[in-house]
């Protein structure tokens, strides 16, 4: 369509078992069109190889806050101007902490707390994490900051166990994305 432009979404990935499933939301978002770029944490890598998003989006995935190749010295302010929506997914318990506290301990953590975007927050973590009076004070804390949650689901967790802390159904977080772009 001439005179429009594609919507542009950046993708935070966490330490969690889940993260498999944020590439399956990428592929999603670039079929739809999107413009897509991703940052990870250091330990989201320790479950999905950056090079798995890299390949999806055809953009390079940020980890490090300094990355000596990297040629843009403040990565956090540009990455954090770039998109039109933030979603995090999934959001480990770690990250909804920092967000909570405004502590800027990765890269991940300072894009968040440097962009006027929207931001989604989809939990994924174990039910007792979940259920933690700290985690669930944690996530109130950020919708009293405007930052839109999207419930974990209950179902078989990576432990074994069924409980509440299953990361939400791709879709349901597509559908979020986009009720905030429209």
């Amino acid at each position: 369509m001439p005179g429009s432009r594609s919507k542009k979404v950046l993708v935070g990935v966490t330490g969690s078992i889940a993260a498999y499933k944020a590439a399956d939301l990428v592929s999603r978002l670039c079929s739809d069109g999107m413009e897509v770029r991703v940052v990870m944490t250091r330990a989201a890598t320790l479950f999905v190889g950056p090079l798995t998003f890299q390949s999806l989006t055809g953009n390079p995935v940020c980890v490090e806050m300094f990355d000596e190749e990297a040629a843009d010295a403040i990565a956090h302010v540009n990455l954090a101007r770039f998109p039109d929506v933030v979603v995090v997914a999934p959001a480990s318990a770690q990250t909804i902490a920092c967000l909570a506290l405004g502590l800027a301990d990765e890269l991940l953590s300072c894009v968040l707390l440097a962009t006027k975007a929207p931001v989604i927050i989809a939990p994924a973590m174990n039910s007792v994490m979940w259920e933690h009076p700290a985690v669930k004070s944690n996530v109130e804390k950020l919708r009293s900051y405007g930052y839109t949650i999207v419930e974990p689901d209950v179902g078989r967790l990576a432990c074994g166990e069924v409980g509440k802390g299953k990361l939400a159904p791709v879709e349901t977080i597509l559908q979020e994305i986009e009720r905030l772009l429209t």
